[in-house]
C-alpha cells in the first residue's frame, strides 16, 4: 500500500523549510485548504503572513480527501436545524452554497458543479432522506427527490466535486505571489504566547492561527476534551470506460462515498465506522481491514472490477460534543480552526476566512455563526 492519493500527479510546488527567525503580523500553521484560504484572506486585509506545514502543501486531509464539495455542516440539514435552530442552520447552509460558487468562480478548471447524491442504504435511511428534503424545502433550499442507477434518495444540485490537492496548489501559488512566506517540512513544536518554535527556526507574530484538522488537539492540548483525531481511508481504480457515475455519491448515512473522475477513475472512501475503535488516533496509513471493506463496496455495491491503483489514508478531527467546527480564539491571540467532522472542504474555507477577519479586524459575526456554541 503506497499511501499515495489519486490527486497527486507530481505537481506539488516546493517551498523551503524554515531555518531562521521571521517576524510577521500573522502566522498560520497548516497549509491545507483552510489554512491557505485563511492566508488568502489575510493578504486582502493587508497584513504580513507566514504559513508553515509539517509536510507539504495539501499534505494532510486537504489533499487526501474524497474531493466532495458539500453544502452545510457534516450533519444532515434537518439534524442541524434540530440542534442549531432553523435560522442559524439555514444561514450556515446558504453561506456554504455561496462558498462553493466562489470556489468555482476562482478555480473553474478545478471545480465541477455537478451536484451530489445522498443515496439511502436502508428503508430507515430513506425515511431520513424524506425528512431532510422536507426541512430543506421548508427553508427554500435546493433539493430534489432522486431515483436512478445508484439507488433512491436525494439530489443536491448546488454541491459539486473538485481536485482537492490542485485547490491547495492553486491557493499556495496565489498567496506566494501576494507576498506570503510559505515554509514546508516545518512542524510547529511549540506555541509560546504568539511565538511559534520550529525545529530550525522561529516565527514571531502578533496573531497565530492554527489551521490543522487531524492532530489539532495535539498541537493545542486545551482542545483534548473537545476534539479527537481519527483516520479516513480511500482507494482509487484505473480508468473504467464502461462505468458512468456523473456526480459524487454519499450513502449509508455518509459513511461511504465515491465519485468518478473525468478520466474514468473511481475514488472510493468510507467504512470508518465499521472499525471505529481502531481508527481513532491511528497513523495516516491504510489498513488491510478497511481497505478490504472498501474493495467489497467497489466490487459488490458499485459492481466494478477495474484494477485498484492507489490506496491512501489521512487524519481528520471530530468534535466530541457538537456538530459545529472549532473556530475560535483558544488563547490570547491564538486561534484554532478544525474538527470539521470529516467534511471540511467548504466549511473549512469559510472558517479560515472568518478567523482572518476576527484576528485582524475583530469582526466576529461570521465566526459566531460558524463556531460559537
Amino acid at each position: 500500500m503506497h499511501n499515495e492519493p489519486i490527486w497527486n500527479d507530481g505537481a506539488i510546488p516546493t517551498f523551503p523549510a524554515l531555518n531562521d527567525e521571521v517576524a510577521v503580523d500573522v502566522c498560520v500553521i497548516g497549509l491545507g485548504g483552510s489554512g491557505l484560504s485563511c492566508i488568502y484572506e489575510l493578504l486582502t486585509l493587508g497584513v504580513r503572513v507566514a504559513g508553515i506545514d509539517a509536510s507539504t502543501i495539501g499534505g494532510g486531509a486537504a489533499g487526501r480527501n474524497g474531493g466532495f464539495l458539500l453544502a452545510g455542516l457534516a450533519a444532515f440539514y434537518h439534524d442541524a436545524v434540530a440542534k442549531l435552530g432553523r435560522e442559524r442552520a439555514s444561514a450556515i447552509y446558504r453561506l456554504t452554497i455561496s462558498e462553493i460558487q466562489r470556489m468555482a468562480a476562482l478555480m473553474p478548471t478545478i471545480v465541477r458543479q455537478v451536484g451530489s447524491l445522498r443515496i439511502a442504504a436502508s428503508p430507515e435511511e430513506l425515511v431520513d432522506c424524506t425528512a431532510q428534503m422536507a426541512a430543506m424545502r421548508a427553508d427554500d433550499l435546493p433539493v430534489e427527490a432522486y431515483r436512478g442507477p445508484e439507488g433512491e434518495g436525494l439530489l443536491i444540485p448546488t454541491d459539486g466535486a473538485f481536485q482537492p490537492l490542485h485547490r491547495c496548489i492553486w491557493l499556495a501559488r496565489q498567496v506566494e505571489r501576494g507576498g506570503a512566506l510559505l515554509f514546508t517540512h516545518t512542524p510547529a513544536l511549540d506555541i509560546s504566547g504568539t511565538t511559534v518554535h520550529c525545529p530550525q527556526g522561529t516565527i514571531h507574530a502578533r496573531q497565530v492561527i492554527v489551521a490543522v484538522d487531524g492532530g489539532l488537539e495535539r498541537l493545542l492540548p486545551e482542545l483534548r476534551d473537545t476534539a479527537r483525531t481519527t483516520r479516513l481511508q480511500m482507494l482509487a481504480t484505473a480508468p473504467d470506460p464502461h462505468c458512468t457515475i456523473p456526480r459524487p455519491v454519499y450513502t449509508r448515512w455518509g459513511y461511504d462515498y465515491w465519485q468518478q473522475l473525468p478520466d474514468g477513475r473511481i475514488a472510493l472512501g468510507g467504512c470508518r465506522d465499521r472499525f471505529a475503535e481502531s481508527e481513532w488516533d491511528a497513523p495516516p496509513q491504510p489498513s488491510p481491514v478497511v481497505q478490504a471493506a472498501l474493495e467489497q463496496i467497489l466490487r459488490e455495491r458499485i459492481g466494478r472490477q477495474a484494477a485498484i491503483e492507489r490506496r491512501w489514508a489521512a487524519q481528520v478531527a471530530y468534535r466530541r460534543d457538537s456538530i459545529l467546527p472549532i473556530a475560535r480564539q483558544v488563547r490570547p491571540d491564538v486561534w484554532a480552526i478544525g474538527a470539521y467532522n470529516g467534511t471540511g472542504n467548504v466549511i473549512g474555507a469559510l472558517c479560515g476566512r472568518a478567523v482572518a477577519h476576527a484576528a485582524v479586524r475583530g469582526q466576529t459575526m461570521l465566526l459566531d455563526l460558524l463556531g460559537k456554541e
